[in-house]
């Protein structure tokens, strides 16, 4: 969060962000019951800046904040919430803040405002929109969660296909309702069908007789209705799009995706799988406790299985232990280095996976690359270990010990970083969500038992 100074907030440019100084003065203004500098404050910011600034104040702040700021509430900040407090801020509106706050949300804001919204709330909104835009909401409703009909704007800009340039900018020009934000002119058949878009740049530096089909875009691909959202995202990025129209079953046009929805899809599933690799699911930090701890206890305890299930292991051998101590003081850095080689490669893979970089026509080759990288950096580390092991502990074979259980536990953890995500991809399980603990599992178990068996053959 930058510190930059907004001293000159009355003059001609008001286009500040939040800073630290900016908090501190919303939080006075809170404090002091002072409405109209609370106003003035927050009328310049940005929408997202203001929903960052309630997501971190407490809850007795926030109350007194919508309590203070009657009727300044946006559909905009709403939307920019974080799930956690949509439905706890909502609640703490009257209805008549929150019929202004939606009501000129584009269909698919609103949609992802209430979807989540429990029934009395959700049809507290509902009620709020007018009867054309409270039908459009309900239909993207009744697709599937997480598909391109929930994602998708129901606000269209469309012309026949047979117009020409002037033919549709007279239209547009004509037209009072038109979507705030738009990129592409769609062009449909007799059926509703599209059959092209033209972009608005392309549009306006045509000749007025030009075909509208002359000009139409070689980007151009459809969306089904129910094709999964992270799908969506994916086409998006891979094709460069703008946007997309979206079509039924029928091949009907029924709506829209524009290219800002489908970039805040594509970065909620970069930071889900983030979170995931850690083990903390979906949180954030305005989630309360028992929630976070419901939420990571379930790994956590995987975590301490897998812990067990390794001590298990160092247990068949503590009579080499008690004979060599140093074999205690070296065995966690095998098993370390094999969880970090382990960890490297698990969340390439995940990422790969995510982005459809890694599939079964390169799989063979990712492993056999992932292995190689195992056993050059696993011959490094081991000629450093090794030698750490004859001048520390002055046993010659140790250094060899330690030096082979190293290679052996860097080639198994590039393996595994890169065949257990796969093979929970395959078996239909969010690799990014269980991938870790199995990967630390197989590294542990052969460091120790790499470690220590070949301690007991060799040193004994």
């Amino acid at each position: 969060m930058s510190d930059t100074n907004y001293e000159n907030r009355d003059g001609a440019d008001d286009s500040f962000f939040l800073n630290n100084q900016l908090i501190d003065e919303i939080l006075e203004a809170i404090e002091g019951e002072d409405a109209l500098h609370l106003t003035h404050l927050l009328e310049p910011l940005h929408s997202a800046d203001i929903a960052d600034f309630i997501e971190q104040i407490s809850g007795a702040q926030r109350r007194a904040m919508l309590r203070l700021w009657k009727g300044g509430m946006e559909g905009e900040v709403l939307s920019e919430l974080d799930e956690a407090l949509r439905e706890e801020v909502i609640r703490d509106l009257s209805p008549e803040d929150l019929a202004e706050a939606v009501r000129d949300l584009e269909s698919d804001d609103v949609v992802d405002l209430v979807e989540d919204l429990d029934g009395d709330q959700q049809g507290a909104i509902l009620r709020a929109l007018e009867d054309a835009d409270r039908v459009a909401v309900e239909q993207s409703l009744s697709y599937p969660e997480e598909s391109a009909g929930r994602l998708m704007q129901r606000e269209v800009v469309m012309s026949p296909a047979h117009w020409n340039v002037g033919e549709a900018i007279d239209y547009l020009r004509s037209q009072d309702d038109l979507p705030e934000q738009f990129y592409h002119l769609i062009l449909v058949d007799p059926k509703m069908r599209p059959v092209g878009y033209v972009t608005l740049g392309k549009l306006l530096g045509s000749p007025r007789a030009a075909l509208l089909t002359d000009i139409v875009e070689e980007s151009f691909r459809t969306i089904s209705v129910n094709q999964d959202e992270e799908d969506v995202a994916y086409a998006f990025n891979q094709y460069h799009l703008i946007s997309a129209p979206v079509v039924d079953d029928n091949y009907r046009l029924v709506g829209v995706i524009t290219i800002d929805d489908a970039m805040v899809v594509l970065d909620e599933e970069h930071e889900e799988d983030i979170m995931r690799l850690a083990g903390v699911g979906e949180g954030s930090l305005s989630d309360r406790v028992m929630g976070t701890v419901k939420r990571r206890f379930p790994w956590l305890f995987v975590n301490l299985v897998t812990a067990i299930l390794a001590s298990l292991v160092i247990a068949q051998f503590d009579e080499i232990i008690a004979t060599f101590v140093a074999l205690a003081v070296l065995m966690p850095i095998v098993a370390s280095m094999g969880g970090n080689a382990g960890t490297q490669s698990l969340t390439v893979a995940v990422r790969a996976i995510a982005t459809k970089d890694l599939t079964s026509a390169n799989v063979w080759r990712v492993i056999r690359r992932e292995v190689l990288v195992g056993l050059i950096n696993g011959a490094i580390f081991a000629v450093v270990m090794g030698l750490v092991g004859i001048f520390w502990f002055g046993i010659p074979m140790l250094g060899i010990v330690i030096g082979i259980a190293m290679v052996l536990n860097l080639v198994v953890a590039g393996l595994a970083g890169v065949v257990i995500p796969v093979w929970l991809e395959k078996l239909g399980v969010d690799p990014a969500l269980a991938s870790g603990a199995f990967v630390t599992t197989v590294t542990d178990v052969v460091g120790f038992f790499a470690f220590l068996g070949l301690a007991a053959m060799m040193l004994l």
